[in-house]
């Protein structure tokens, strides 16, 4: 008969140390409806040693509140099993919630932004980027522990051998313009290394963005980030991406920033053009985001995405029951990585297609991404990914997960299939040293373009009369 009382024989190995490292990475002057990407980017790395010698890793948003908030955590994962990692993360959102750290439920991603929606400036603040960050580093080890893929930890295991990813389009404001500290892609031996740092304001230049990304990585979805022109030229973009690749499923995201009006006019008819919209429209009237864009749906019969509107339970309950959204973004970031594989199982058995956004992020991201969307059931869209914007200068990893075919080979290599490249993290942490604000501020580059420029959730940013 075993003895129950006998811990060792069920025992997984011990959290022994755990890191919180900030780091940063650059960036190209990427234009959206908040404004313009700084040149710098940060994010949080989170770093779990075990009693059996190895290494476990997360990556969440980056802001200082997140950090304290992985700081003040580390008592309660040092000492904690690997194997009781749900026991782990619940202690951690008891204690986070009792700090009152959580409670914005918005994905904000500027200064700018969480002022016009009156949100905490400490931007990224919800418990779920805590939790997440420890949640990847405990699955990371634990997979490592059992010899088995992070993915097949997660719902009912691994779903799909390849995640497809989408081209994340941008307009590219002239950095020229600006003395900050931008890169300027000279001397580079990709095509797309060097266009990825030139200006793109036109619908031309967008299309010869995406025939570089297809040239560099294969994709088949495009992806253009909006809220910048007047919508009539955003489409011409979509358009133009069409037009030089007919069988690609390309989409646009404009952050809300039409009316429902221009939306509809924009949208109906269009549907030859666009596989679905991101958040074309958002509350107005006196009508949340999840009405208006139910009465979009409705009206011009486009299927709708978004990480704006359903961002939470609560709120995804309300959108299905308004019709209001196909295709829920679940971003593992803020929806934990095994939250985001429980939203994708809820879709499977509604009817409704899964799919991932995205933020600036190293590589250790793009693992977590693949093995969440790896562990999806059911239809899934080509998820988000910033990677192609930091691929070939920015890593954290030794051998970085590769985009080929439009797609990433989830890796079947114990966790997350990753490893530290410590020499790399501590040049990403000096790096932060010398750059990182408290907050990320898509005005303060903007205002280089536009002298004066402030953010107004429903008008483009860079469109001129």
């Amino acid at each position: 008969m075993v003895d129950a009382t006998n811990t060792n024989l069920s025992s997984t190995p011990l959290i022994v140390r755990m890191r919180v490292i900030p780091v940063a990475g650059r960036d190209s002057m990427l234009l959206n409806l908040c404004g313009a990407h700084a040149p710098f980017f940060t994010r949080n790395l989170v770093l779990l040693e075990d009693s059996a010698g190895r290494t476990g890793m997360g990556e969440v948003p980056g802001g200082a509140g997140i950090l304290r908030a992985l700081e003040n955590v580390i008592p309660l994962v040092e000492g904690s099993q690997v194997g009781r990692y749900n026991g782990t993360l619940q202690r951690l959102r008891e204690a986070i919630a009792n700090k009152n750290v959580s409670g914005q439920q918005y994905q904000v991603t500027s200064a700018a932004e969480a002022a016009v929606l009156k949100q905490p400036h400490e931007i990224n603040l919800r418990l779920e980027n805590v939790v997440t960050a420890v949640e990847a580093a405990l699955l990371d080890l634990l997979g490592q522990h059992l010899g088995v893929p992070l993915c097949a930890l997660l719902g009912a295991g691994q779903q799909r051998d390849t995640v497809p990813m989408l081209a994340y389009l941008f307009y590219v404001g002239d950095r020229r313009q600006t003395d900050l500290d931008y890169l300027a892609g000279s001397g580079a031996a990709e095509h797309w290394y060097q266009l990825r740092h030139q200006p793109a304001l036109t619908p031309e230049a967008i299309a010869d963005q995406a025939a570089a990304c297809v040239a560099r990585y294969g994709f088949k979805d495009f992806k253009l980030k909006g809220g910048v022109m007047r919508g009539a030229d955003e489409m011409a973009a979509v358009a133009a991406i069409k037009a030089r690749f007919p069988d690609a499923r390309v989409t646009l995201d404009p952050n809300g920033a039409w009316s429902l009006r221009d939306a509809v006019d924009l949208c109906r008819g269009q549907g030859h053009l666009l596989a679905y919209a991101e958040d074309p429209c958002g509350p107005e009237d006196g009508y949340s985001g999840r009405e208006i864009m139910a009465e979009f749906r409705r009206a011009t019969g486009i299927a709708t995405a978004t990480n704006m509107v359903a961002t939470d339970w609560r709120q995804m309950a309300h959108s299905h029951l308004l019709g209001a959204v196909d295709i829920p973004l679940a971003d593992p970031h803020f929806w934990t990585m095994q939250g985001s594989v429980r939203l994708a199982q809820l879709c499977a058995d509604w009817g409704l297609t899964w799919g991932s956004h995205s933020n600036n992020h190293f590589d250790v991201s793009l693992a977590m991404f693949t093995h969440v969307a790896a562990a999806a059931p059911g239809q899934i869209t080509a998820i988000d990914t910033h990677w192609i914007w930091q691929e070939g200068q920015e890593r954290l990893t030794l051998q970085p997960p590769c985009i080929v075919d439009g797609g990433v080979a989830v890796s079947q290599a114990p966790g997350l299939g990753i490893t530290p490249d410590l020499e790399r993290i501590a040049a990403a942490h000096a790096l932060y040293k010398q750059v990182a604000g408290t907050a990320r501020d898509d005005a303060m580059a903007m205002r280089y373009l536009v002298p004066g420029w402030t953010y107004n959730p429903k008008q483009p940013s860079f469109a001129k009369d």
